[in-house]
């Protein structure tokens, strides 16, 4: 990995990587995914991650856990990852997402965390410069990286990376995904958010409609500010005063839901920055030998090192 932290003056301005990290996935079945290896080598997805991301030019960490699977994380990858960052001037920080930081009262026999809103609002008194927020578990390939990145140096204050449909299906089962509208500038103008999407010989479809895998979907990768965290707290309020008694042990507060709510209201323009890139996800645990696969190839085309941890 090369530094170029020094090459220009836009890459020597902070910029920190939000690694969403406190869910264990309910459909992968064993373990705490973000954490399996995905090569020979050892590698997990947020290898990659982390790599792709000091590439592009951010050099603040931050991950966002639960309390109690740190010691773990940081046995399998947190002290690596703060030792290989270290070498390349990047500092790492850890945020904890808690059922019971929230602005009330945690309902009786609640137990499900409250969703991707909160996780990041865990990291507020941590971040303090434009930040890129990511899942641990995806593979998001190199160029969404460098076009956040770049926006955001540039003074852009709230992008996403739209992935093409067909760049992020499973061949193992139907997904969800958030179809991307937008206007004449790149602008969002809204996620439809489309269930059950199956790969078909001509494309895809989701219940029998079908659907074209040459749109944008948002993969829950946002370039924001600082500012935006304000924004999200006050949101986070709201959302508890209205939401959670009528669904006390379900509702999740959720960063593309909330979105999508500001661009509706007129309150947040949000670019879209397209990306090529194939994304890689473990929604099923028979992804991992594919997303596996698919990895080996980009290191013999060169496009990663045989290891990551140097």
């Amino acid at each position: 990995m090369s530094d170029k932290s020094s090459t220009s003056i836009g890459k020597i301005m902070k910029t920190t990587l939000l690694i969403m990290a406190a869910g264990i996935g309910s459909r992968f079945g064993t373990g705490i995914k973000q954490l399996e290896p995905v090569d020979d080598a050892g590698h997990i997805i947020m290898d990659y991650s982390i790599h792709d991301a000091i590439e592009a030019g951010f050099n603040h960490v931050v991950f966002i856990i639960r309390k109690d699977i740190e010691k773990e994380f940081k046995d399998v990858i947190g002290d690596r990852i703060a030792s290989i960052c270290s070498k390349h001037n990047v500092t790492v920080d850890y945020a904890f997402q808690d059922i019971n930081d929230i602005p009330g009262e945690l309902p009786a026999g609640r137990t499900k965390p409250w969703g991707t809103g909160q996780a990041v609002l865990a990291a507020k008194d941590i971040i303090k410069t434009p930040f890129i927020v990511i899942n641990a578990d995806d593979y998001y390939g190199k160029e969404g990286f460098k076009a956040v990145h770049e926006y955001l140096v540039n003074g852009g204050k709230s992008c996403m990376a739209g992935f093409v449909l067909k760049n992020t299906l499973s061949d193992n089962g139907g997904v969800t995904r958030g179809i991307c509208k937008m206007d004449e500038n790149g602008n969002l103008t809204e996620v439809v958010e489309t269930k059950n999407i199956v790969k078909t010989a001509d494309g895809a479809e989701a219940d029998g409609v079908v659907v074209d895998v040459n749109s944008l979907v948002s993969m829950n990768m946002w370039g924001l500010t600082p500012d935006f965290l304000d924004v999200l707290e006050n949101g986070f309020k709201e959302f508890f005063e209205k939401e959670v008694s009528g669904n006390p042990l379900k509702a999740e507060y959720l960063i593309p839901i909330f979105i999508a709510e500001l661009l509706e209201q007129g309150k947040m323009p949000v670019k879209v920055l397209r990306t090529n890139d194939t994304w890689y996800g473990m929604t099923y645990h028979e992804d991992r030998e594919i997303v596996a696969e698919e990895l080996r190839k980009l290191h013999a085309r060169g496009d990663y090192p045989e290891s990551l941890r140097v």
